[in-house]
């Protein structure tokens, strides 16, 4: 899959206290001179045609993967039958349900594994302590690997896309930073839910607290039906309580060498 490539601009002060917002490309490289490292910056990876409404109250996971699927090739693929065929291969791959409970949506474990059998990652499940530990690394993610990050919000209960962000500083050059804002698609705009409040609009830059009304830790517990030890509680484990993230990452590759006897 041939990525796209978003445009890192500098902000000016005015645009990060209320004033205009002037912004001015700097380029597609991501090679970044030392000098500009800490100047704050701006990342968005998507279009305005990237954006798409799931088809029902259930396929927010199939919604975003096409949504994340349109981010990384320009493909643009807005239409129901991919969603749905999205939808049923990250159900398949969720893994058991819980007892006595009949699966309609789909897993952040079947997300994750889709994007894989996909040939869109390598994605990994990621369980941060705090909403700003969890920016810090999905903005790293897309900054260095050029894909978009998954958001599990209301408690576990909904999928959203980030495709970018604002920082104080280069994400992909400099350990000193802090997200200011996170540019998000909700596949569920502009219906929204009564209990965790309204969609923003596609590609809207939310600041952590306006973020934080939804994006929240995944609830407590695990799946009462997945076996003792299996990989689904074992991951389900891990994220109980946390700021879960579907991350794209960079693998590291390893050189072993093998002693040869003289």
């Amino acid at each position: 899959m041939q990525l796209r490539r978003g445009i890192l601009v500098p902000i000016l002060v005015a645009a990060l206290v209320g004033g205009p917002a002037a912004l001015a490309p700097v380029g597609l490289s991501t090679k970044v001179a030392a000098a500009d490292a800490a100047k704050p910056v701006r990342l968005d990876l998507a279009s305005r045609t990237d954006f798409v409404a799931q088809t029902n109250f259930v396929q927010c996971v199939g919604a975003s993967m096409q949504m994340m699927l349109n981010i990384m090739s320009g493909e643009g693929d807005r239409t129901a039958r991919t969603q749905l065929r999205l939808q049923n291969m990250a159900r398949d791959l969720s893994g058991p349900a819980r007892s006595g409970f009949q699966r309609q949506g789909a897993s952040v474990r079947g997300w994750s594994a889709g994007l894989n059998e996909l040939g869109a990652g390598p994605y990994r499940l990621v369980g941060a302590d705090t909403i700003e530990d969890a920016l810090r690394l999905a903005a790293r993610a897309i900054g260095q690997t050029g894909k978009p990050v998954g958001l599990l919000v209301w408690s576990g209960r909904h999928a959203w896309v980030m495709s970018g962000y604002e920082a104080t500083a280069d994400p992909r050059v400099s350990d000193d930073f802090t997200v200011t804002r996170a540019v998000v698609l909700d596949p569920l705009y502009p219906h929204g839910s009564s209990r965790w409040g309204p969609s923003p609009k596609p590609r809207s830059a939310l600041t952590p607290a306006v973020l934080g009304k939804q994006f929240v830790p995944r609830r407590q517990g695990t799946w009462a039906g997945a076996p003792v030890g299996s990989p689904t509680t074992l991951t389900l484990s891990a994220l109980s309580g946390k700021y879960v993230l579907v991350l794209p990452y960079s693998p590291i590759a390893v050189v072993r060498q093998r002693h040869v006897a003289a």
